[in-house]
């Protein structure tokens, strides 16, 4: 896979979606501006306009596509729209942070290996919605997060990198969450950075980087 390395005409460009706080996007932005990302975002995609994400990226200067889905007939027509402010705006690479809508083949197909996604446990282990409320009932020592390729499935795709999280015995849900933050933050500018580097190889489910 090919990134954008230093002398290249233009940075490599990312689109977040995002549909709440925008706690991963806050970080992805501040890696940007540190020049730890090798990346520059541009642009937001949210589909709940009132949502804190969206002033994050008002404050700082970045452009929004922002939407409701039930504008639509259809989640493929406002997925149409948003391919054409990707296409207009040459994004390498949609980093998925906290978007609340399932994707349809209009986007996952055109940016096959091109779109990656946040997760936090060990994937396979708790897919879906409240994961970390899984990890804490199903009683496990050890959860984390898992940063993957989009393939259409519910947190089915390929497997980029995991952070591990141990979960204490004086931990509760809420300081495991914390935790789990804590590894989101440090994992997902670190996986952002090796795409706008040309570091990561895709073999089917095989993902290496180097």
């Amino acid at each position: 896979m090919t990134g954008h390395t230093v002398g290249s005409q233009r940075p490599y460009r990312i689109a977040v979606f995002a549909s709440g706080q925008g706690s991963n996007f806050q970080t992805l932005l501040d890696s940007s501006r540190e020049g730890k990302l090798g990346a520059e975002i541009v642009l937001l995609v949210c589909n709940k306009p009132e949502a804190p994400v969206v002033e994050r990226a008002h404050r700082a200067g970045v452009d929004c596509f922002l939407f409701e889905k039930k504008a639509y007939a259809r989640r493929e027509d406002y997925e149409a729209e948003i391919a054409q402010e990707l296409e207009r705006r040459g994004v390498d690479l949609i980093v998925l942070a906290g978007y609340m809508l399932l994707l349809t083949p209009v986007l996952v197909d055109a940016y096959q290996g091109r779109m990656i996604n946040i997760h936090p446990s060990l994937l396979p282990s708790f897919p879906g919605k409240d994961a970390i409320g899984q990890a804490w009932e199903y009683g496990v020592k050890i959860t984390g997060v898992t940063v993957h390729l989009v393939d259409g499935g519910m947190d089915t795709g390929p497997v980029i990198a995991q952070q591990a999280v141990e979960i204490a015995p004086e931990d509760t849900v809420e300081s495991l969450e914390e935790k789990i933050h804590a590894a989101e933050r440090d994992l997902y500018p670190q996986v952002v950075s090796w795409f706008a580097t040309g570091k990561v190889r895709i073999d089917g489910r095989r993902i290496t980087v180097g």
